[in-house]
């Protein structure tokens, strides 16, 4: 018999750590290959963790809420034959001596385009940390001054959610002159008595049904009151007749899902305008870093999908401009459709640089998104409807039923103003109307 270790796998560039939500497994439980062992969360997205050999459960060496680091071994599965045995102490510690290295090679990488100087301090932050660290404008000294309940006093996403909780309540005060190696034990243990004191609701009638939001709807009112916080927030809005997109759509759609086994919806028809106003105005392509502007090199389409238990999620196409409509169909499709089975990786919801939501897909005619942070933009595409409309032509004007639809564009007025925030969200309508229906998919 030969024990293995299993993993945290890397989930992408910029996610080094994870938290345990439930074990599918338990000790002494048979494993096949490939058989999903735990579920894990990231800051975005929820995925499974599959072994990569067959046997039994022998040990889980982390317990559900834990934080994980990518790299760390998380259970050992006992083998039959000549499978990978456990490696010695010297070997553990060399492999997560290189996972450490790893995850400062890309600490350094992001704090190339963070203006606060991270690089300066002795102790080591996780991109992760460091990312909420600088959207929360904590500086290098405050980060130093927290004491950390990760390996080693590291400071894990939850210490520094954690800080930003009780600074804005009052509970602690920023540090803004030297660093402090350690924070007020009886301010740090008030916050934790007041935590835990916290009253639940209670139903006044006794009928109401109290129920506590699970850990995404968290996540996702957290980063919706962040982003009001943080963005100036200014919407346009504009009409579009898209007239001609239904009538080839309707003409084409049959050879297209024969011909590409791929349904075409209007999505990446309006995706596909969208990247094109991009490249034609870059000042939408941007992020926001404190008092600085981030110029995006690609063009990183998010589409905001609703997940069957009614939460949100924003898978990304990456490189959206450089793909054709079949392209961008397969990519929609795709995403769409792992977002709503729960097969989204962590890597699939990162590096969006402008967000498009449907709100038709509901009935809306339009609607009022919430940007994506630390986007400065998100498009929603209102439902389509028949109505009536003023017809020009060179024999005069007359009333005809036209296919129409909202456009609504929300923008940063930090750093985007009304002449680009309009400009932009016109060129997208222009994009549409001017949609040929001779062109071949």
């Amino acid at each position: 018999m030969a024990r293995f270790e299993l993993k945290l796998p890397k989930m992408g560039e910029s996610v080094a750590e994870a938290t345990i939500t439930n074990w599918l497994k338990e000790v002494g439980d048979k494993i096949e290959a490939d058989e999903a062992v735990l579920e894990i969360a990231t800051d975005k997205v929820d995925s499974e963790v599959p072994s990569e050999v067959s046997g039994i459960l022998v040990e889980q060496l982390f317990g559900k809420d834990d934080l994980v680091q990518v790299g760390q071994t998380i259970a050992i599965i006992e083998t039959e034959g000549d499978a990978p045995a456990v490696k010695a102490v010297e070997e553990a510690a060399f492999a997560a001596e290189v996972t450490e290295i790893e995850n400062t090679i890309e600490a350094v990488k992001e704090t190339m385009s963070i203006p606060q100087d991270f690089t300066t301090s002795d102790k080591f932050f996780s991109p992760l940390v460091k990312n909420i660290a600088k959207e929360e404008g904590i500086s290098i000294a405050e980060l130093e001054g927290m004491q950390g309940s990760g390996k080693d006093g590291r400071v894990t996403k939850e210490d520094i959610l954690k800080y930003i909780e009780d600074r804005k309540s009052g509970v602690v005060t920023p540090k803004v002159t030297e660093p402090a190696k350690t924070v007020e034990p009886v301010k740090a243990a008030e916050s934790v008595v007041q935590k835990s004191q916290q009253a639940v609701p209670v139903s006044v009638n006794g009928g109401d049904e109290i129920i506590e939001m699970d850990r995404m709807r968290k996540l996702i009112s957290g980063y919706m009151v962040a982003s009001v916080q943080t963005s100036a927030h200014v919407q346009s809005f504009i009409e579009v007749d898209v007239t001609n997109i239904v009538k080839w759509r309707d003409k084409v759609k049959t050879a297209f899902e024969k011909r590409e086994g791929e349904k075409l919806t209007f999505t990446p028809i309006m995706m596909e305008a969208v990247a094109k106003a991009l490249k034609d105005f870059p000042g939408m392509n941007i992020s926001v870093d404190g008092d600085y502007i981030i110029k995006k090199k690609n063009i990183n389409l998010g589409m905001a999908a609703a997940l069957p238990n009614g939460n949100l999620i924003v898978p990304v196409i990456k490189n959206a401009d450089q793909l054709n409509l079949v392209g961008m169909a397969k990519a929609v499709n795709d995403l769409g459709n792992r977002a709503k089975t729960g097969k989204l990786k962590p890597d699939d919801t990162q590096g969006g640089t402008y967000t498009v939501t449907n709100v038709g897909t509901f009935g809306s005619v339009f609607g009022t998104p919430i940007i994506n942070q630390p986007q400065v933009g998100i498009l929603a595409l209102g439902a389509i409807r028949k109505v009536p409309a003023v017809i020009e032509t060179p024999e005069g004007d007359f009333i005809g039923i036209r296919q129409k639809m909202f456009l609504s564009h929300s923008y940063d007025h930090r750093v985007v103003d009304g002449a680009l925030g309009g400009s932009f969200v016109k060129r997208v309508a222009e994009y549409l109307e001017a949609f040929d229906v001779d062109r071949d998919f």
